[in-house]
């Protein structure tokens, strides 16, 4: 496992559409159908990534502290699952009722969405405005596998609370850091 940082894409950048497989509600979700009013979060994200674990409980957490403020949110899993079995739909599906996540889980099984997001890790963050600008990219919190910070979700909290507000989001933002994508060869 190489510890990969997210790529940090410009600001401003519009979401990239899509339409993906569901693995919890077993649907094709499009960009529009997982859109917040206020505000969209899309996480890309794995199963078996220890960097994804760590942060999954707080995942769940600013998900139900903000879905009925207008803020949607999304997993997207696009690692290869002929390598890396453990991240099959089957058992994103299980992982996604284990932990609890209140928001879709998506299987990309194509990478087109990942490339299409400059996607680099798991987990790697973006917040978008209400009209799919992206305001915020990268970690979720100082927390790491560990480490001794608090895994409180606080950068992310910021960044959302900042966007709802109708203020700016600070524009000094650190990179997601986890596993790397698995990349079909």
């Amino acid at each position: 496992m190489a510890l990969t940082e997210s790529n940090m894409i410009t600001l401003g950048s519009p979401a990239a559409d899509f339409s993906l497989p569901d693995t919890v509600s077993d649907k094709t979700l499009s960009l529009a159908d997982i859109k917040g009013d206020k505000a969209t979060v899309i996480i890309f994200s794995c199963n078996h990534c220890p960097f994804v674990i760590h942060v999954n409980n707080e995942l769940v957490r600013i998900a139900n502290d903000y879905q009925n403020k207008g803020v949607g949110f999304v997993a997207i899993s696009s690692n290869d699952v002929e390598n890396y079995p453990q991240d099959a739909p089957d058992k994103m599906k299980v992982l996604a009722a284990e932990v609890g996540y209140p928001f879709p889980y998506l299987y990309d099984e194509t990478q087109e969405v990942a490339k299409a997001y400059d996607a680099a890790c798991t987990p790697d963050f973006y917040l978008y405005d209400a009209d799919l600008k992206l305001a915020y990219r990268g970690r979720l919190d100082a927390s790491r596998p560990g480490n001794d910070h608090p895994n409180n979700g606080a950068d992310m909290r910021a960044a959302i609370d900042a966007v709802l507000a109708g203020t700016a989001v600070t524009d000094k933002q650190y990179p997601s850091a986890g596993c790397n994508i698995k990349w079909k060869k």
